[in-house]
C-alpha cells in the first residue's frame, strides 16, 4: 500500500489546482474560488486516506516514505516521509486551507478594499501555498526541507504585498527580509553540515535518516544548532526574534493571517523537532537553559503587550507569540510528555487562530473594515451568532478544560514540572495574563450597550457558520478525546527522545521507602 507515492500526490493535488486556477480569465471570479474550495476539498480527503492508513503501533520511524535521487553529487535526495508529528501538522494544513479559502470567499472583493491583486490571484496563492507546506512537513532531507522552507516565503510576500491593508508593502517586505534573513543563516549551517557529514561518512550527505547518529564535534554541534535554530525561531516566532509578526498580521487579509500564524509559523517549531533535536543532540541539551528563558519570557512578553493591543489582529499576533512560548517551552524540557504537548498545542493552537482570526474577519467586514477593538461594543445584542463564536474563540485561547487547547498546555506545564518545577510555576502565571486579556477583548467587543453604528450589523450567515463549525467540532471533540491524536503522536516522541538519549525524570514526590527496621528514609 505505501509503495504508492501518497506524500508526492498529496503535494501535487494543489500545485495542479493552482495552476488551473491561474489559468482562469479574470473575468470568472465565481469560478476560481469554486475550483480552488474543490481542490482543497480533495487534498484533505486524500489527508484522510494516508490518515486511516498510518500505523501508530509500527516499529518504523517514518512512513510512507519515497526516496529518489535528485542532485547526487552533492548528496540531495527527494526524500519524503511522515511520523506522527508530520502526520498531524500535514492534517492541520490540509484542514485549515479549505476553511481559509471558504471563510475568506469575500475578501478580496470588498467595495474599499485597497489590494491591487485579481481574485483568482489570492486562491491560487493559497493552493500554492498548501503544496509548500505539505512538502515542507514531508521532507526528509535537509536540503528539501530548505527549498520548500524558502518557496512559501513567495506565495505569502504576494498574499500580504497585493491583497494586504494599508501598511501592506512594509508589512511584506518585514516579513521578506526577516525571513531571508534567517535562511541564510540555515543555509550555512547546512553547507557546514554537509561538509561534517563528507568528513564523517567520506560522503556528504542532506538525508535525515543518515545525518541523526551522526558523530558531531559538540563544539561543531554547537554552531551549527544555532544557523538552524536562528532560521526556526524567526519562523516560530520566538522572542526576541518576533517583531515582524505583529505588521504581517495587521496587514494581512484575516485568511491570509490563518496561514501565515496558524499553520506557516509551526515550520519554526517543527524544525526545533525534527532537525535541531535529533541532529544536533549535545548543542540542543547545552542551549536548552537559554531557549527555556526566552519561551518563559515570550509567554509573558506577548501576553502583556497583547493586554494593550487596541488593534485587534495584532493583539492576535501578540497573543500567539506568548502561545508559542509554550511550545517552545515543551520541546526544551526534554520530556515525553512536555513534546507530545507541544505537538497537540500546536495543532490546537492552529485552530483557535483560525477562530479568532476568522471571527475578527467576518465582525470587520461589516464594520467599515475596522479592527479597532475600541471600535466595537454590544454587538452580541444585534450578531448573537457571530457573538458566540467569537466568546468560543476566545475561551479556546485562554485553554478552557474541555477544549484541546487546554490539552496541549496542561501537558506541555506538566512535563515542564516534571524537570523544572519552579519554571512550571512561572510560566502556570502566564495563563492568568492570557485570561485577562481574552476576557477584556470580548468583553469590550460583544458587551455593554450597542456601539455607534452596530444595531444595524448582520449575523453570521450559512458560508460563514460553516467554515467555523469545523473548528468548533474538532476543538471539542479532541479536547475531549485526544487519543486519535496522541496514539500517532506519541511514538514519533518516543523515537526523539530516544534519539537524543533523553529521559524523563523519576518521581520524586511521596517516594518513601521502608527499611528492614521499620523506619522510613
Amino acid at each position: 500500500m505505501n509503495s504508492f507515492p501518497w506524500l508526492t500526490v498529496l503535494g501535487a493535488v494543489p500545485l495542479v489546482g493552482s495552476v488551473i486556477v491561474a489559468l482562469l480569465p479574470k473575468s470568472r471570479p465565481l469560478l476560481a474560488k469554486q475550483i480552488a474550495l474543490a481542490f482543497s476539498i480533495i487534498v484533505l480527503g486524500l489527508t484522510i486516506a494516508i490518515a486511516l492508513q498510518f500505523n501508530g503501533s509500527t516499529s518504523e520511524p517514518f512512513q510512507f516514505v519515497e526516496y529518489h535521487q535528485w542532485i547526487p553529487a552533492f548528496g540531495v535526495t527527494y526524500s519524503l516521509g511522515v511520523d506522527g508529528i508530520g502526520l498531524v501538522l500535514i492534517a492541520l494544513a490540509t484542514v485549515i486551507v479549505p476553511i481559509t479559502i471558504l471563510a475568506g470567499w469575500n475578501d478580496v472583493e470588498e467595495p474599499n478594499a485597497e489590494s491591487v491583486g485579481s481574485v483568482k490571484g489570492y486562491f491560487a496563492l493559497i493552493l500554492a501555498l498548501e503544496t509548500l507546506m505539505i512538502g515542507v512537513f514531508a521532507a526528509t532531507d535537509v536540503f528539501l526541507f530548505y527549498v520548500f522552507f524558502e518557496a512559501m516565503l513567495i506565495p505569502v510576500y504576494f498574499m500580504i504585498g497585493r491583497y494586504g491593508g494599508a501598511q501592506r508593502s512594509y508589512a511584506a517586505m518585514k516579513f521578506l527580509l526577516y525571513s531571508l534573513l534567517g535562511g541564510l543563516f540555515m543555509l550555512a549551517a547546512m553547507i557546514g553540515l554537509f561538509v561534517v557529514s563528507g568528513q564523517l561518512t567520506g560522503r556528504g550527505t542532506f538525508n535525515w535518516f543518515e545525518l541523526v547518529g551522526l558523530d558531531i564535534d559538540p563544539t561543531t554541534q554547537k554552531l551549527l544548532f544555532v544557523g538552524f535554530f536562528f532560521a526556526f525561531a524567526i519562523k516560530a516566532p520566538l522572542w526576541p526574534f518576533h517583531t515582524w509578526l505583529p505588521d504581517a498580521a495587521g496587514a494581512a487579509k484575516p485568511g491570509t493571517a490563518v496561514l501565515l500564524i496558524g499553520v506557516l509559523d509551526k515550520v519554526g517549531t517543527f524544525g526545533m523537532i525534527r532537525y535541531c533535536l535529533p541532529i544536533f543532540p549535545a548543542a540542543s541539551e547545552y542551549y536548552a537553559p537559554i531557549i527555556i528563558a526566552m519561551a518563559v519570557i515570550g509567554i509573558f512578553y506577548g501576553a502583556f503587550v497583547a493586554l494593550g493591543q487596541n488593534d485587534l489582529k495584532r493583539l492576535f499576533a501578540y497573543s500567539s507569540m506568548s502561545h508559542f512560548g509554550f511550545i517552545a517551552l515543551g520541546i526544551f524540557v526534554f520530556t515525553t510528555i512536555g513534546q507530545s504537548g507541544s505537538v497537540v498545542y500546536m495543532l490546537a493552537h492552529g485552530l483557535s487562530t483560525a477562530a479568532l482570526f476568522l471571527t475578527a474577519g467576518f465582525l470587520m467586514q461589516r464594520h467599515r473594515g475596522s479592527s479597532l477593538l475600541s471600535d466595537y461594543s454590544g454587538v452580541n445584542k444585534p450578531a448573537p451568532v457571530l457573538a458566540g463564536f467569537f466568546l468560543f474563540a476566545a475561551l479556546s485561547s485562554l485553554a478552557l478544560p474541555g477544549l484541546v487547547s487546554f490539552v496541549g498546555e496542561f501537558m506541555v506545564l506538566l512535563g515542564t514540572f516534571q524537570r523544572y518545577i519552579w519554571i512550571g510555576a512561572l510560566a502556570t502565571l502566564g495563563i492568568v495574563i492570557t485570561a485577562a486579556y481574552v476576557l477584556r477583548v470580548y468583553q469590550k467587543s460583544m458587551t455593554g450597550p450597542v456601539g455607534s453604528g452596530l444595531d444595524a450589523i448582520k449575523d453570521l450567515r450559512g458560508r460563514e457558520i460553516t467554515a467555523l463549525v469545523p473548528i468548533v467540532v474538532l476543538s471539542i471533540f479532541l479536547g475531549l478525546y485526544p487519543a486519535p491524536v496522541l496514539n500517532v503522536v506519541n511514538p514519533a516522541v518516543d523515537t526523539v527522545m530516544s534519539v537524543i538519549g533523553a529521559t524523563d525524570p523519576a518521581p520524586t514526590v511521596g517516594s518513601t521507602s521502608i527499611t528492614s527496621e521499620g523506619t522510613q528514609q
